[in-house]
């Protein structure tokens, strides 16, 4: 990298040497240690940011990055991925030419995009260090936001620089992006303040040569030390010598002055650029002038001899935002309102997408625009899947544009509660749809209104109020034959989470018939996941398992549910195959969250707590990004339970805590009933049997304990609480719900094995529990079976049988230890000691003292951990660590993540060393 010690022709970068160096020192850094880092220059208005960033990368490039770079524009805030789409395709392109073919539009594709780009870009970086460039970054649009807040933390250990600039101003997204990335990677923030007078007095030398007198030197004084009005008054100076006029009384504000000897032509020509945003097309200009762009040639040229335009034979730019803004400034704006509506309805006839057209309509649509109302409409279906909350937005604006009362306006308001609860943002939704509902609509439309407020009220988990509105809106009745088909499947999903399941399978089964009838895809989905949710509530896993699969057949989004129903079955391997199915879809599953908590669902059961954790972490990481929070309390009560068993109290309390934090968003039984449930493991490792009892009958308050699907292989605990808390009562309605799950499970091990052990643990009958024992054989969750184990063990031991009881707690010592459950493991070991000496080892030395993991170094990683640190190191992405492990590329993510740390490594390079010293050694 070469240094910046030579002198600076560059007028803009008089005065920046000192902060070029601190630039060209990240450039070497990235390159030399291959970690990633992020820089924000910033600044008011003119201070030189562009300039700098402009120097830097060039210096990048000739250092050997591949570079890319771009700018984001004030009118253009809106379109999606607008703003990072040129920095992307770069030197070599970063993107196909459509990024959003194959996005499905009914299920949010953020997260698929951005490992997308993700991927593209480390695989860029795997070549040649990149840096990827951003101009303005504080008019950025939400989507180019949300990547640039993900992927820089994503990609910290390839080396890529992300170097953005931002106007000063009020803090906003790019200080979350600053957020995101501090604790990741280096991010460093480069402030330009005014430029000295000795830096301005050089402008003036560059630009005029000699002849800078008094009269310059405090006409410059007005710049204030903005090198941008400064060259400004310094080209005005050139412009009044040469036509012989005295300086421009307007000149210090760096522009008027300008604009003043243009012709007429030509300054109507740029206030219709002005109009389209920086960066503009000479037709589309033309169009908005009312001429011919042959008609313009001249003012074209004008423009440019003056410096205000620049033209790369794609598209004109003004050379810089003050002079589009102070142009936009001098139109009227009742006439700005106007050319706007007129820009728009140009942008559509043209051809061009809804959305390269709305941010016109947003300026110039009045109310009762029922053109721009179906525009905004069509924009927000196109942007849905990658950037929900702006489809919110656009719906919104489209319904306060629509004329109230009116048919359409209901059907335009039906349209923003779904965009609204897709984007998360459901007690807007709520409101919106009973505002709609006040103004007393037809029958049709009311009904259309309450179906749609249906997914917000679930959302919600407001189950009450959702059965509520779908049996007043059928009582009703004039709902068309699909509508009433999607209302009755909602009531059957409402009455789900109620006592009655019988009448709510029946609603599901009539609501199934309906939609077929109707031959509704909605109806059939919502009816299908109603009855799948009935069927695991009541515990009928073969049922739910087919419901399940049907629904992933009508839409494969749902492939989660029906994983999640294969492990109620205990069919580990079904479940293995659906997982590689979604691997090995060219973009992945669209619900990626979900799926990773089937993912860890399934390892969980495995007794693979390592990779279970990981799952569940990046799961909850996942649903943070796209803010629709879904199963992070069950993923924090399991953490909470992998903890425990671990012997890590600290995490698990931890995690306790972050559990009741998001019990409180979202508080339907289920999660109660999990929580509390979690509160009773917690109070009985504090020895406080009082308490965890307390905490079991409240589990029990919301519904049987085997009706929460969570819960049905733990069990065996809470029976052992109530009989330690001398409950028999209790335990006995315990064991006799496993018995009752078992028979309704035929063929399942797990419930068999657990409602044998339950009952023996009831009935203190060791032939009951060698019973479980023998039945668990067939279960593939060893946790399960090593608990069992320890059970029998136990009671072999009060029952005077030291030698057997020796062999099969050494059993379950060892399927303990061997999960890493610590703290179960060192349970079962005391139990053994109790049976006095011999050999405690078992048979094959099985029960030897499991060997805690160091907190640091090679050894201090998991199993998964060291697969993927030798994967990277051999130099495989991701993504190709992902398909050959049969991951989610997020999973493998959170691995790396954790193996740096782990290792004390900041990038691949480092980590490629350390796993090549290793083999070495």
């Amino acid at each position: 990298m070469a240094g910046s010690g030579g002198s600076l022709s560059r007028s803009g970068l008089r005065g920046r040497e000192a902060e070029l160096e601190r630039l060209g020192e990240l450039i070497a850094s990235v390159a030399r240690t291959g970690s990633g880092a992020l820089v924000l220059i910033h600044g008011e208005a003119g201070i030189g940011k562009t300039a700098l960033l402009t120097e830097a990368v060039a210096r990048a490039r000739a250092a050997g990055c591949s570079v890319g770079t771009g700018k984001a524009d004030e009118l253009h805030h809106i379109v999606p991925l607008s703003s990072l789409a040129a920095s992307l395709h770069g030197d070599r392109p970063l993107l196909s030419g459509d990024v959003f073919a194959g996005l499905v539009g009914g299920h949010d594709q953020r997260i698929r995009l951005v490992e997308s780009l993700a991927e593209a870009i480390e695989t860029a970086a795997g070549r040649q260090p990149v840096l990827i460039a951003l101009d303005d970054v504080q008019w950025a649009d939400p989507l180019s936001r949300f990547v640039l807040k993900q992927l820089p933390r994503r990609l910290r250990t390839s080396p890529v620089l992300w170097l953005l600039t931002r106007r000063q101003g009020p803090a906003e997204a790019d200080d979350e992006i600053l957020v995101a990335a501090r604790d990741e990677l280096p991010a460093v923030t480069v402030p330009l303040s005014p430029l000295s007078g000795a830096a301005i007095g050089q402008l003036a030398g560059d630009a005029l040569g000699e002849g800078v007198d008094e009269r310059v030197r405090n006409l410059l004084g007005g710049a204030g030390g903005n090198p941008f009005l400064a060259v400004e008054m310094l080209a005005g100076l050139r412009t009044a010598d040469a036509c012989g006029d005295p300086v421009p009384p307007g000149l210090v504000t760096g522009v008027r002055g300008r604009l003043g000897s243009l012709r007429p032509g030509t300054l109507r020509f740029l206030r219709m650029g002005a109009v389209l945003g920086r960066r503009f097309r000479f037709h589309d200009a033309a169009a908005l002038c009312g001429l011919a762009p042959s008609a313009l040639v001249p003012e074209l040229d004008e423009a440019v001899r003056a410096g205000l335009l620049d033209d790369d034979g794609d598209r004109l730019a003004f050379r810089h935002d003050l002079l589009r803004q102070a142009v936009y400034a001098d139109i009227p704006p009742s006439a700005r309102k106007a050319l706007h509506r007129e820009a728009a309805t140009h942008l559509v006839l043209a051809g061009h997408r809804p959305i390269d057209a709305v941010s016109h309509v947003l300026e110039g649509a009045l109310p009762g625009d029922e053109e721009a109302v179906a525009l905004l409409g069509r924009a927000a279906d196109d942007v849905l899947p990658v950037t929900p909350g702006l489809a919110a937005d656009l719906m919104t604006r489209a319904l306060e544009l629509a004329p109230p009362a009116r048919p359409s306006w209901f059907a335009v308001g039906e349209r923003a509660i779904v965009h609204l609860t897709r984007a998360g943002r459901n007690r807007e939704a709520l409101l919106t749809g009973d505002r709609l509902l006040a103004a007393r609509p037809p029958l049709a439309a009311l009904s259309r209104l309450q179906t749609a407020l249906g997914g917000t009220l679930w959302n919600m988990d407001l189950a009450d109020e959702l059965l509520r509105r779908a049996e007043t809106a059928l009582a009703l009745g004039g709902a068309a034959p699909e509508v009433e088909a999607r209302l009755t499947a909602l009531r059957a999903l409402a009455l789900s989470r109620g006592h009655d399941l019988d009448a709510a399978r029946e609603t599901g089964e009539h609501a199934l018939r309906a939609a077929l009838s109707a031959g509704d895809r909605e109806a059939h989905v919502l009816a299908l996941s109603a009855l799948g949710e009935i069927a695991l509530n009541a515990g009928e896993n073969t049922v739910a398992l087919r419901h399940f699969t049907a629904l992933s057949a009508v839409d494969p989004a749902f492939l989660p549910e029906e994983i999640v129903a294969c492990t109620h079955m205990d069919d580990f391997a079904s479940g293995e195959r659906l997982l590689a199915r979604a691997a090995a879809g060219p973009d992945g599953p669209p619900r990626q969250a979900m799926l990773l908590w089937a993912q860890g669902h399934r390892h969980l059961g495995l007794g693979r707590l390592d990779d279970a954790e990981a799952d569940l972490m990046t799961m909850e990481r996942l649903e943070d990004d796209v803010q629709v929070p879904v199963q992070q309390v069950n993923a924090r009560v399991i953490r909470s339970r992998i903890a425990l068993l671990r012997g890590d109290r600290e995490a698990a309390r931890q995690h306790l805590a972050a559990a009741r934090e998001r019990l409180a968003a979202k508080p339907n039984p289920g999660n109660t009933a999990a929580v509390r449930f979690l509160e009773a493991l917690h109070a009985e490792a504090d020895g406080d049997v009082r308490l965890a009892l307390d905490r079991i009958r409240q589990v029990q308050q919301e519904g049987p304990f085997m009706r929460w699907r969570l819960l049905r292989t733990w069990v065996d605990c809470a029976v052992r609480a109530a009989l330690h808390g001398a409950d028999r009562a209790l335990a006995e309605d315990l064991a006799a719900q496993a018995v009752a799950h078992a028979e309704r499970n035929p063929g399942v091990p797990t419930a068999a094995g657990v409602a044998a052990q339950a009952a023996g643990l009831v009935a203190d009958d060791p032939a009951l529990l060698e019973r479980a024992v023998e039945l668990l054989g067939e279960s593939p969750r060893p946790l399960v079976r090593a608990a069992a184990r320890a059970d029998l063990g136990r009671a072999l031991l009060a029952a005077g049988r030291i030698p057997r009881a020796r062999a099969v707690l050494s059993d379950a010592h060892a399927m303990f230890a061997e999960a890493g459950a610590h703290a179960a493991a060192a349970r079962v070991r005391r139990g053994t000691a109790a049976a006095g000496p011999g050999d405690r080892a078992g048979r094959g030395g099985r029960g030897a003292v499991a060997v805690r993991r160091p907190v640091e170094g090679w050894e201090a990683l998991t199993v998964s951990e060291k697969k993927v640190a030798r994967l990277i190191a051999e130099g495989h992405t991701n993504r190709s660590a992902a398909d050959l492990l049969v991951v989610s590329p997020h999973t493998v993510n959170t691995h790396l993540t954790s193996a740096f740390r782990k290792l004390s490594v900041n990038s691949r390079v480092q980590l490629a060393h350390l796993v090549m010293g290793l083999r070495g050694g």
